[in-house]
C-alpha cells in the first residue's frame, strides 16, 4: 500500500517547538564554556557535523582552543532520523593529541536527541570530554557536559534552519 499523505514538516510533528534567537545561541555556548573552563584545559575541539560547528566555534574561541577537528556523521534526512553514516572521523593528528583515545579532547555538538550520534562519537573517543548545548532526556547521559534540557518530544529551531518573516496580527485572521 503506497501512503499518499504529505510528510508533516517538524513543528507538526514536534510536541513543543522550541525557537532559538542566535543571541540566546551565543549566550547557551557561553554559559557552556563557564562550565568547560573549570573541566579543561583541552587540546582540541572536535564539532560533530553540522549542527556542532557553530557552537565549537564559540567554545573553542572562548577557551583559547586553536586546533578544531570535526567528525561528519549524516543522520537527519531534513526533518526525519535516518540510519547513521560516518562521512569522516578525527584526523589522525587530533586523534594522537587524544592518545587514541580522546584524552583530553572535547567534543562539541549542539544538541544530544536519542543518543545514537553522541554513542557513536563516543565509541571512536571514549576519554573524550562531551558537552551539548541542549540535551533530550533520551540522550542526556551519553554527555559530560550540557547547558539546557529539553522534552523528548521538542523540536529545537536552531537560527541557522530558521528566517526572519512577516507575521499577521492575530486580529487579521493569522493562526
Amino acid at each position: 500500500m503506497v501512503d499518499n499523505k504529505p510528510e508533516l514538516g517538524a513543528q507538526e510533528r514536534a510536541g513543543r517547538p522550541f525557537p532559538v534567537s542566535w543571541d540566546r545561541f551565543h549566550q547557551d555556548c557561553r554559559a557552556l564554556t563557564w562550565r568547560l573552563n573549570e573541566i579543561g584545559p583541552f587540546k582540541a575541539v572536535v564539532a560533530i557535523t553540522r549542527g556542532g560547528l557553530v557552537p565549537a566555534a564559540i567554545v573553542a574561541r572562548e577557551l583559547g582552543v586553536r586546533v578544531i577537528d570535526t567528525v561528519c556523521i549524516s543522520s537527519y534526512e531534513h526533518t526525519t532520523q535516518g540510519e547513521l553514516r560516518v562521512l569522516k572521523g578525527v584526523c589522525d593528528d587530533v586523534a594522537r593529541l587524544g592518545q587514541g583515545t580522546g584524552k583530553d579532547l572535547l567534543i562539541v555538538d549542539d544538541l544530544v536527541d536519542t543518543g545514537k550520534t553522541a554513542r557513536l562519537v563516543r565509541d571512536m573517543l571514549p576519554d573524550a570530554h562531551f558537552a551539548t548545548v541542549y540535551a533530550k532526556p533520551q540522550g542526556r547521559p551519553l554527555v559530560d557536559t550540557f547547558i539546557t534540557e529539553v522534552s523528548q518530544d521538542t523540536w529545537i529551531f536552531f537560527p541557522w534552519d530558521t528566517a526572519l518573516s512577516y507575521h499577521p496580527p492575530l486580529r487579521d485572521g493569522a493562526a
